[in-house]
């Protein structure tokens, strides 16, 4: 040390300011060169912990996967605590003739409880399900269905006849533990306490709610779940905080409240004024004009169906009302749907949208203009009017349709009146009843993968509680459906779908219209919501969550 100092004291003033200088920009030089090997050899990876915050519209009612019907905040809390039995189980081995589907569960699985999920869990949530004391949506799915048990870990399955899309019935049921629920009767599930403090299976478990003195549930808080049998979750916490409307939500997510939140409708992307990302996934469902030729005798004239298709403008719906962030429909399944058939592909023409053509098909059908510029059809026996009544529930992008469509429709002489009723009263006085000449409404398909068509088309579900809204009635697609639905061949089976597609499209019993995208927005911080996800349909809104394992608010640093 002492012969440095000397070596120093040595140098002249010229010589040291150069040696400092030297010393310096060899010192910055070995840095930055050790910075540069650390980021080569080096990837950022997410690691465990944080907190993720998502704002919802609504309140959920019953946490429990078999009674939670159409809730989307109920579903939200479902997807990320509850496990679906085909996550569950370890193998499937079905039949030759689809009937029989013997499911082995996965060895060492948990409730979070910490009592061992068993086939006898399966089989109870199956029965329950199947009581019509239990109110259980999913009743339908699960008639004739006989559950057996084989062992601890596996179960067998009896189906009355084969079904092409029972996998997607597999994939959609979450168990729930029986020896919590199997005290109570069926008719008084919806009063346990569970339901709003499940003991579930899934990534996350239950940690506590806050509400307020109304009942209002302000806040929902989930943990990460230190058994869960899969992948666990980057996120040590995640919050549900619930709205009111979508002003509230919009204006927590601004004033960041929340990180992030979902169905935001095009037109208020531009009240986020804070950096975000958004995330665009196609759904399958549409929505259409459906057609009561039952109740309007004018409707059965197809001519007049045609041109009323001629005189929707699909694409300018799309632009006016989503700015473009949604699809045009042709046809009975959405683009992305396993089955669906591009009909322009195939040699069949979509219908373009053109007022001339339009009036000129009512024109040659003996459609003409009166006085008030309503055309009529007169003969002997009665005068008939194109004025129709349109049903429409009060949801702002549905009657910013239904107005643009009344506006087109008036140039080719079509008068329409618009109902315009809650979702609510839609449902209750218009849907059960069908009293309703046209409805504007939508068709959700529950699974992308399950392209059955029978609760929309067959003409055994034109009367409530089946959705066959149009009231459609043809026997030769009856028999396709029947036909899809027992086949086991993929190849058979898609050729008789392509013909109940044409089929379905050419008789025009309805106008399809469009199938808008969900947008899902974060804040950037937000990772692991794979981009490819884009590109991917989910069926309901709770299934942006389906990768939510690898979501991730916190990184570091690794080595190669």
């Amino acid at each position: 040390m002492k012969i440095l100092i000397q070596i120093f004291k040595a140098f002249s003033r010229k010589e040291l300011l150069v040696f400092t200088a030297a010393f310096l920009i060899f010192t910055l030089s070995f840095i930055f060169i050790a910075v540069d090997f650390f980021n080569k050899k080096t990837v950022l990876k997410p690691i465990s912990g944080g907190e993720y915050i998502e704002g919802v519209v609504g309140q959920p009612s019953f946490i429990n996967p078999i009674i939670v019907g159409n809730n989307d905040a109920a579903r939200d809390l479902t997807e990320l605590l509850f496990s679906n039995l085909s996550d569950l189980s370890e193998s499937k081995k079905i039949s030759e003739d689809g009937k029989i589907w013997n499911i082995r569960l996965k060895e060492n699985i948990f409730w979070q409880d910490n009592q061992p999920i068993i086939s006898d869990d399966i089989i109870f949530t199956i029965r329950i399900i199947q009581d019509p004391d239990s109110r259980s949506p999913l009743f339908s799915y699960w008639q004739g269905v006989l559950a057996e048990r084989i062992s601890e870990r596996e179960l067998k399955l009896t189906l009355s006849e084969p079904y092409a899309f029972f996998e997607s019935a597999i994939k959609e049921l979450r168990p729930i533990p029986k020896h919590l629920f199997e005290n109570i009767p069926a008719a008084n599930l919806r009063l346990s306490e569970y339901n709003l403090e499940p003991i579930a299976n899934g990534p996350f478990k239950f940690l506590s709610f806050e509400k307020d003195r109304s009942g209002f549930i302000k806040e929902y808080h989930l943990v990460v779940s230190e058994n869960y049998f899969g992948k666990k979750p980057y996120l040590k916490n995640f919050v549900f905080k619930y709205y009111q409307n979508e002003d509230e939500l919009l204006k927590a997510f601004n004033s960041g409240a929340i990180d992030g939140f979902g169905g935001l409708s095009s037109k208020n992307l531009s009240r986020i004024n804070i950096n975000h990302q958004i995330f665009e996934l196609r759904s399958p469902k549409y929505y259409a004009v459906f057609l009561n030729s039952t109740a309007q005798p004018a409707l059965k004239d197809k001519n007049v169906r045609l041109a009323l298709n001629y005189a929707t403008d699909k694409k300018s719906l799309i632009k006016k009302i989503f700015e473009g962030r949604a699809l045009p429909v042709y046809g009975p399944l959405v683009l992305g749907m396993k089955g669906f058939v591009n009909f322009g592909a195939e040699g069949y023409s979509e219908e373009n949208f053109s007022l001339e053509k339009a009036g000129q098909i009512l024109e040659a059908g003996g459609w003409r203009l009166n006085e008030d510029g309503v055309r009529e059809k007169k003969s002997k026996k009665e005068s008939q009017r194109l004025e129709f009544d349109l049903a429409v529930p009060q949801i702002s992008f549905l009657t910013e349709t239904a107005e643009l469509i009344k506006e087109d429709w008036s140039k080719i002489g079509v008068k329409l009146n618009l109902i315009v009723r809650s979702p609510s009263e839609i449902n209750e006085e218009i849907i059960k009843t069908r009293n309703y000449k046209m409805l504007l409404f939508g068709n959700v398909f529950s699974n992308t993968d399950s392209p059955d068509l029978s609760s929309f088309w067959h003409s055994s579900e034109r009367f409530y509680p089946g959705l066959n809204l149009s009231l459609y009635e043809n026997k030769t697609a009856d028999a396709l459906i029947e036909s899809i639905r027992r086949n086991l061949n993929e190849k058979s089976r898609q050729r008789d779908l392509t013909a109940l597609q044409s089929l379905i499209i050419n008789d025009l019993p309805v106008i399809f219209l469009y199938s808008p995208n969900y947008l899902y927005i974060t804040k950037p911080f937000l990772g692991g919501f794979d981009s490819s996800t884009a590109e991917h349909e989910i069926s309901l809104p709770s299934d942006r969550f389906k990768d939510v394992e690898n979501w991730y608010i916190k990184t570091a640093k690794v080595f190669k």
